[in-house]
């Protein structure tokens, strides 16, 4: 598979890009706000990939973090959810803007995102609320380090590549912190609220903390 494509922009479509590896080619389809944020015609760019395999078509998805590239593979995961639906959610409200929806039970600033419904929506929330504390605390990875876009390249992932594992490191707090105030939230309240939460359960993992934290920051009424 296909996990990671570097090289120069030959050309911007409505919805794709097509970038120029050593001589090759490449489509890639983006959400909005990616390729609202990549530079133009004649500019290098590098982005995260996910290659969609059928029987009659082969497509590329590219996103500027792995973050966000798992979200892409997580709400293709929920039933009445393309590719299509997933960018266009991504391009609403941004990876930091699903962790939040989702985690917070917030359906409707997901059904923000052109095409998507308030049944699909509280789908996403339902089926993906356990999962995105765990794509939250890969933000404070040092793996999840974005690509330089100096260097013409295509990265091939394998099945083990592939698998985004979080493992939580001793800095547990501090991981919690680091996804918190990602999402926006002001470091001292962040803080606060991870404080409380660690207090009441000292062997929770970062994504347990995490969602402990954000049912503090939760607005109260």
């Amino acid at each position: 598979m296909i996990g990671r494509i570097a090289g120069r922009i030959d050309w911007r479509g409505p919805d794709h890009v097509l970038i120029d590896v050593r001589g090759v080619g490449y489509i890639v389809h983006c959400s909005e706000r990616t390729l609202a944020a990549l530079p133009g015609v004649g500019g290098m760019a590098a982005l995260y990939t996910d290659l969609l395999v059928r029987e009659d078509l082969l497509q590329l998805f590219g996103f500027p973090t792995l973050v966000e590239k798992e979200w892409h593979r997580l709400l293709m995961s929920v039933q009445g959810v393309g590719a299509k639906a997933s960018l266009a959610i991504l391009g609403a409200l941004g990876p930091e803007g699903v962790s939040r929806a989702i985690t917070l039970g917030d359906w409707h600033s997901i059904t923000a995102a052109k095409g998507v419904g308030a049944k699909t929506a509280q789908r996403v929330v339902n089926e993906l609320k356990d999962k995105a504390p765990s794509v939250m605390a890969m933000g404070t990875m040092q793996a999840a380090a974005p690509p330089e876009a100096g260097a013409e390249d295509v990265v091939i992932e394998t099945a083990a590549a592939s698998a985004l594992v979080v493992r939580p490191s001793p800095g547990v707090q501090a991981e919690a912190l680091s996804a918190l105030t990602n999402l926006g939230y002001a470091p001292g309240e962040a803080a606060a609220a991870v404080a409380q939460a660690a207090g009441a359960d000292g062997q929770a993992d970062t994504p347990a903390l995490i969602r402990a934290a954000l049912r503090l920051l939760a607005p109260k009424g």
